[in-house]
């Protein structure tokens, strides 16, 4: 635990309802930063009685930012005007990108001695 606090850099809070996410900027041993954003989610467990927290994770780095927010504020613009921004045409469908995926060619390696 105490190695990562160390590479923490700045980290802000936003609660929202049942959930809250945690935006953390973090850096790593060669000094690139990058950003995690993290939902936490308490949830109830009927087995045991006992609340726990449901977290997901999402890492986000430097070389990526431009595509994200791009396609964060076309999403958002989207939900507030309905209209379909230029910017979130041009994106790949998942089921595009999954094709891209399996078409990749592949290097196998194998690490045994």
């Amino acid at each position: 635990m105490e190695n990562q606090d160390k590479n923490e850099v700045l980290s802000r809070a936003v609660k929202a309802g049942k959930r809250t996410y945690f935006f953390d900027v973090k850096s790593t041993k060669t000094g690139e930063m990058y950003l995690t954003i993290t939902e936490s989610k308490r949830k109830f467990n009927d087995v045991t009685g006992t609340f726990f927290y449901e977290k997901h994770k999402v890492f986000l780095y430097k070389e990526d930012f431009e595509k994200f927010q791009n396609a964060l504020n076309g999403m958002v613009d989207f939900i507030t005007t309905g209209k379909i921004p230029e910017e979130v045409n041009n994106f790949e469908s998942e089921e595009k990108l999954s094709e891209r995926d399996e078409n990749e060619d592949y290097t196998n390696l194998d690490f045994t001695l």
